[in-house]
């Protein structure tokens, strides 16, 4: 479906049935009120939606039975609703699927989900009324952004429970982010000027089904690991110099021969990284040492795994993107006939996501595990041939230096290894055994958000050993994209002159990772 505007204006995000960006998203879901993106609805989109609702009514005018219209849901389907009360059973589903427990999710990750949920019926086979389209866009620009729960979905007849306490917000209930924290909704609504929207049959169901939650962490974090995995690459490559590794290993003619796209490609940015190195020459000749350990000589083999998964991953999560995940979806006939089909399936289901967002931890615990590893063969001294010292201490003994990082650096990847067992492959059954094949893919999802997070620490701790073992070498220098990067280091962390709280620098170098400072 062609867009009708671009999408990547850097004010604007428009809803025109095409699929959504990684970048729309979080362009959308970071936007703060001093320098807002506004999304709008294409004309040509809103006339869609209008062709579909045309369908629900004709629908409901014949009287016959149909799925989410006019019967109960779940194992409750065969139970008919009059059309006296189909109104109130749209309301009563969003009451009562509200369930959800736990803390609340990030804000960004509500205002994403309600931007994918917008796109989702914005396509015009929801079967819902433009009015509804238009008051989320209108509370996305107005940064009324719901206050969700974060555990309750088990990813299978979509995001039930966090999508109901997002609707919930239209309905003028449930709970908005305001100051930094969780408060009412019904008088922050009103002040704004909007009144409670009425649903109408069908819109409760098409707001409720759909792996929008699912999606929208995946977006936040496709953007969010690429830049960690680039900041990886770069650590690695400064832990080659720091180690006086040999760069033998990054020979275009290996790669070549195993065949992996992210190995070949990983290999020929490290090799870029090191380019114009001086450390590397200088102990070409007379080094006692036969070959490096894994962690430095396979990292294009493990990195470029973890290039090739997360490739797999964005390519998922993109397609998703320009995807309707409710149930039963309208279809309107071209404007030649008149009429519709409105088909029940399975689209809600969490799986293609499921998998996905499990690999990413899995992704994350490699790419964490062998950076701390090399953290370790650097600041452990296990090495005499680098006369570096212990913990990279300025008087070892006396001072500790950086040893207990790579302790921290340890935690965060036992945490990451325990958080990879996968979600999506044990099923618990729900709805009276009707939904008997769950995803758990929002677990999934959950799951992935606080491995990256814990990935942007291990990487953190990395640059700050490397950068200071690069110290050691002076006067020699490491490849100019090596140097660019210690360059950003040190904008932020001084070199060691005596012992010192690290938890700073590793937090000031989590933000820089974040800001993709280290683009390789």
């Amino acid at each position: 479906m062609k867009s009708t505007a671009s999408h990547h204006d850097s004010t604007r995000v428009v809803l025109d049935g095409s699929p959504l960006s990684i970048r729309d998203v979080v362009r959308v879901a970071r936007a703060v009120q001093s320098a807002p993106v506004l999304v709008e609805i294409a004309p040509a989109a809103l006339a869609r939606v209008a062709a579909s609702r045309a369908v629900v009514e004709s629908a409901l005018a014949k009287g016959d039975a149909i799925y989410g219209l006019n019967t109960g849901f779940g194992s409750l389907s065969r139970v008919r609703i009059e059309h006296a009360r189909a109104c109130e059973l749209q309301r009563n589903i969003i009451r009562s699927h509200a369930a959800g427990v736990g803390e609340h999710l990030p804000r960004e990750v509500s205002r994403a989900l309600m931007l994918v949920l917008a796109a989702s019926l914005a396509r015009g086979v929801s079967g819902v009324r433009a009015e509804t389209l238009e008051r989320i866009v209108a509370f996305i620009n107005n940064h009324i952004d719901p206050a969700i729960p974060s555990r309750g979905s088990v990813g299978a007849s979509g995001d039930l429970a966090p999508l109901a306490h997002a609707a919930l917000v239209l309905l003028g209930e449930g709970d908005i982010w305001h100051n930094g924290r969780a408060e009412p909704a019904a008088w922050f609504i009103r002040s704004a000027g909007f009144e409670p929207l009425e649903l109408q049959e069908k819109e409760g169901l098409a707001l409720l089904n759909g792996t929008h939650l699912m999606c929208a962490i995946g977006a936040i974090l496709c953007h969010d690991v690429r830049a960690a995995f680039d900041a990886a690459l770069v650590a690695s490559a400064m832990a080659m110099d720091a180690a006086k590794a040999t760069d033998r290993f990054l020979d275009a003619r290996l790669h070549d021969w195993r065949k992996q796209p992210g190995q070949i490609e990983v290999a020929a940015r490290l090799r870029g990284l090191l380019s114009g190195s001086t450390i590397l020459p200088s102990h070409a000749q007379n080094d006692p040492r036969v070959q490096d350990p894994y962690s430095l000589r396979c990292t294009p083999q493990v990195l470029g795994a973890a290039l090739d998964a997360l490739t797999y991953i964005e390519g998922a999560i993109t397609r998703e993107l320009g995807a309707v995940t409710d149930n039963p979806l309208v279809f309107a006939n071209d404007a030649s006939r008149s009429g519709g089909d409105i088909v029940s399936g399975g689209n809600f289901h969490g799986m293609p996501l499921a998998i996905p967002l499990d690999l990413l931890a899995i992704t994350c615990a490699h790419i964490a595990g062998i950076s701390e590893r090399r953290t370790y063969w650097v600041v452990s001294g296990a090495d005499s041939y680098l006369a570096l010292k212990p913990y990279l201490a300025t008087e070892p003994g006396v001072n500790s230096g950086l040893m207990i990082v790579q302790y921290s650096a340890a935690a965060c990847v036992n945490e990451i290894a325990t958080l990879s067992n996968p979600a999506s492959v044990t099923n618990i059954p729900t709805s009276a055994g009707i939904e008997d094949y769950n995803s758990f893919g929002s677990t999934s999802a959950l799951k992935a958000m606080r491995c990256v997070s814990l990935l942007r620490s291990v990487i953190a701790i990395e640059l700050l050993v490397m950068a200071e073992a690069l110290e050691a070498h002076r006067p020699l220098r490491s490849g100019s994209g090596v140097e660019k990067a210690h360059a950003v280091v040190r904008s932020r962390v001084t070199a060691l002159q005596g012992d010192r709280s690290p938890a700073p620098d590793i937090r000031a170098l989590e933000a820089l990772i974040a800001a993709a400072a280290f683009r390789a």
